[in-house]
């Protein structure tokens, strides 16, 4: 991780690029003095329950189907340690980094909102495991998305106890202990309704949200770049793209992909090469050429749309019970994950079907009864060589992988608790399963832009446009051009980190400006 800045923290909402700069680039973050305030005032409310005979809910209670027990005061310190100790019961893999620390800025912003009543130097603490880049090991499996994230959040309270293990800023494993006492961070005794406040929200699934959508708007520009180059490549028309034709149907993303198109397109010695209607007897290309930015442009009003949620999840206070402005602590239902568990599960349908698209102008290519000149497969020798024949197999066989990890995951509910928690959301789960799509919308694209330049290269003499053009150059750069055959999997990996830290992208752009 790089040094990328302090992160102020208030009770204000976080921004997009708030979250990407902590979780992906290493930003420290730093507590407000309006959201010192806003914790010190929550926790004097607090601290006047837990001293009261009249039972409430976190404070002086046990949790979940045991909130009937009353504690004795006496016990309220062992109640937290044994909240944490006990939820933080999770199995499986680690997951990433950049999703710990999403979720760890995520929970010190509803802190930092004066809701949750938790004290100043418990929320100051958890600022300086993020600033420390000290990130605990959270597994994969453990949470049902509500009482929102808890087990993957139960891991993070653990480490401010002093207890588990963690990752240090050089990615070393490390018990919590060694790494606080290294970076000179003293563990936290909780106090009443501590445990629970470093707990109960949705700040995983809504951190992975984020995350997703930061990958998703690059991407989505990726696949306008890559379907202008297979247009080109396979002699298709640039002239369906038109505005006055996509104006017919004012979908906003369905305009703004084919503006993209048509700027990649844009002076294609290619595409000049076959506009005489008497040289070009085709009527019209097939969908998967022709109807690109209808399915790219749906695509972008719902990744528009999850940034909506999104932004109403940053500017929210998930906890449970919540500390009112009035001074009332009350229960609620605000850590149900199901806004943000449905946009994770619709995003999984848009990169799968944007996937899927992708993989069937890749396989047009391959098939001389539809590439239009081309050799079989784009092979240097067809029948001596392959060419990319297998290559469409990988891209099939993730696009397949993708249509199974699009099926919804807040469909589904599965009671525990006792019954208490009798219907859940599954967010975390969505949310998971999107990263895996994303990652494999990100290699299907690759497989189609390697593609389709082989292709623009064996239409020589014919010029391409300039930005199709860039993008070729640049993955010259790293991946030479048509041959015979070589391992070929090195070179899909090349595309693959071309695309997934905007090069291709920016290749394009430096011909055609921003596209949107």
């Amino acid at each position: 991780m790089r040094d990328n800045g302090v992160v102020n923290v208030g009770p204000e909402p976080l921004t997009f690029d708030d979250v990407i700069r902590v979780a992906r680039h290493g930003a420290a973050v730093q507590l407000t003095d309006d959201a010192i305030a806003a914790i010190s005032a929550a926790r004097q409310r607090v601290d006047e329950l837990a001293e009261s005979p009249v039972p409430a809910y976190g404070v002086s209670t046990g949790f979940g189907a045991l909130a009937t027990r009353h504690i004795d005061p006496a016990l309220r310190a062992q109640l937290q340690r044994s909240l944490v100790r006990s939820h933080a019961a999770g199995s499986g893999p680690e997951v990433e980094t950049e999703v710990v620390r999403a979720l760890m800025l995520l929970r010190l912003h509803t802190l930092a909102t004066g809701h949750t009543g938790i004290r100043p130097t418990t929320a100051k603490t958890l600022g300086a495991l993020i600033s420390a880049g000290i990130t605990p090991v959270v597994h994969e499996y453990g949470s049902l998305g509500c009482s929102g994230d808890l087990a993957p959040l139960a891991h993070v309270a653990l480490t401010l106890m002093g207890e588990g293990v963690v990752r240090d800023r050089a990615g070393n494993l490390t018990s919590a202990a060694e790494a606080l006492k290294q970076a000179g961070i003293e563990p936290v005794e909780l106090a009443a309704k501590e445990g629970l406040a470093l707990i109960n929200g949705t700040d995983g699934m809504l951190g992975m949200l984020i995350l997703a959508i930061d990958d998703l708007t690059g991407l989505l520009k990726t696949a306008d770049v890559s379907a202008a180059m297979s247009v080109e490549a396979l002699l298709g028309t640039d002239a369906v793209f038109a505005p006055e034709l996509q104006a017919l149907r004012p979908q906003p993303g369905q305009a703004l992909a084919a503006a993209n198109m048509r700027k990649v397109l844009a002076a294609s010695g290619i595409m000049a090469s076959h506009r005489d209607p008497n040289a070009c007897t085709r009527v019209q290309d097939a969908y998967s050429l022709r109807c690109a930015p209808q399915v790219a442009g749906a695509a972008r009003d719902t990744v528009a749309h999850a940034t909506n949620v999104a932004t109403w999840e940053l500017a929210s206070a998930v906890d449970n019970p919540a500390v009112l402005d009035d001074g009332r602590v009350e229960s609620n239902g605000n850590f149900h994950g199901a806004p943000v568990a449905y946009v994770l599960d619709f995003l999984a349908i848009v990169a799968a079907d944007v996937a899927s698209m992708s993989e069937r102008r890749t396989d047009r290519f391959l098939d001389v009864a539809r590439n239009h000149g081309l050799p079989a497969f784009l092979a240097d020798d067809p029948g001596v060589d392959s060419g990319h024949m297998i290559a469409q197999y990988t891209q099939a066989a993730i696009v397949s992988e993708m249509k199974r990890l699009a099926v919804p995951a807040s469909v589904d509910s599965i009671p525990s608790s006792a019954m208490q928690e009798d219907h859940v959301s599954m967010g975390w789960s969505a949310a998971r399963k999107l990263r895996r799509a994303v990652d494999g919308l990100t290699r299907v694209l690759a497989v189609e832009v390697l593609t389709a330049a082989r292709a623009i290269d064996l239409r020589a003499p014919l010029e391409p446009a300039p930005a199709t053009g860039a993008v070729v150059a640049a993955l010259r750069e790293s991946v030479p051009g048509p041959g015979s055959d070589r391992f070929l999997a090195p070179e899909i990996e090349s595309v693959v980190r071309l695309v997934a830290d905007g090069t291709v992208v920016t290749a394009a752009e430096a011909v055609t400006g921003p596209l949107a």
